[in-house]
């Protein structure tokens, strides 16, 4: 599209914008009053649209203007990313990877991934970030991270993914629970429990999960306690609160206060992946990248 308007123009409406002040905006920009009018009466025509009701007394955006704010916000936010890609991928970007994990990713396959990366590649860096499954979306689209461990499956433009782990899902019972004895453990069985679940704002994924296994097998679950973190479910059903479900890669806690019992269902698993953005891969993370799909080939 041919625009008749610059950037110039953009900074000088978004400074407006947010002081709803021309001479407070002119300040900013360093530039004089006069100067800044003519910049939004240049915008205002190249666009055709009334972008500010102006007084003596005050301004305030109109609703052209507050539509237009919206998309001139989005825009710089993607100028912003775009420029900090272009320096990540002129300085090579070597030696640093951003990782971001949930709870079943680190008790699972990823520190072994790690371990081994660290010992073919010890001189770069990696930075790892807990980030529930449903904040990570958001991270690699933005480009926040390099990589991230997450409950799949995903389906994003421009993501690609690769599935590090599917386990079992397994009930976590108090150790004196009359089922903690039992080789398995029907999901009808656990109509009446009480559950420990993790909290909707760090375990959104699981938990909808979770109440569909229940929703299958006919009952809502009745939830007594939540907790933030993995250590937290587990202390809560070894103080008899309740029961949980988890993935089988609780086994490696060796608590001795619960007892772990698999579900008869088979068919209930969780599957971890690991996903990235394709629209830039580091020189250091396409190594990362290519160990995860020679070791995790599943």
């Amino acid at each position: 599209m041919n625009f008749r308007f610059d950037l110039r123009h953009l900074r000088a409406f978004l400074a407006v914008a947010e002081a709803l002040h021309f001479k407070r905006a002119a300040e900013t920009l360093c530039i004089t009053q006069p100067a800044l009018s003519r910049l939004i009466k240049g915008l205002e025509e190249s666009i055709e649209a009334k972008l500010f009701s102006r007084t003596t007394r005050q301004v305030e955006l109109t609703e052209a203007g507050r539509l237009f704010l919206a998309e001139c916000q989005q825009a710089f936010t993607h100028f912003e990313r775009g420029i900090h890609l272009a320096q990540r991928a002129t300085e090579g970007d070597i030696g640093h990877i951003a990782v971001a994990y949930n709870d079943f990713s680190i008790n699972g396959v990823l520190p072994r991934i790690l371990d081994l990366f660290k010992e073919k590649h010890p001189d770069i860096s990696i930075e790892l970030v807990y980030m529930p499954s449903h904040e990570q979306h958001n991270a690699i689209q933005n480009h926040d991270i390099d990589v991230g461990f997450l409950i799949g499956p995903l389906a994003l433009e421009g993501i690609e993914t690769h599935r590090s782990a599917r386990e079992r899902i397994v009930v976590i019972l108090p150790k004196r629970h009359p089922l903690a004895e039992r080789g398995s453990v029907r999901m009808e069985e656990l109509a009446d429990e009480k559950f420990i679940l993790g909290t909707e704002s760090g375990w959104r994924e699981f938990r909808d999960y979770v109440f569909r296994m229940c929703m299958q097998a006919g009952f809502t679950p009745k939830i007594l306690q939540e907790a933030s973190t993995s250590s937290g479910i587990f202390g809560l059903v070894a103080a008899n609160m309740g029961v949980s479900l988890y993935s089988e890669c609780v086994e490696k806690f060796k608590r001795e206060d619960i007892a772990i019992v698999p579900l008869a269902e088979r068919e209930h698993t969780i599957e971890t992946i690991a996903a990235w953005n394709t629209a830039y891969i580091s020189p250091s993370f396409s190594l990362l990248r290519d160990l995860l799909q020679s070791e995790l080939k599943i």
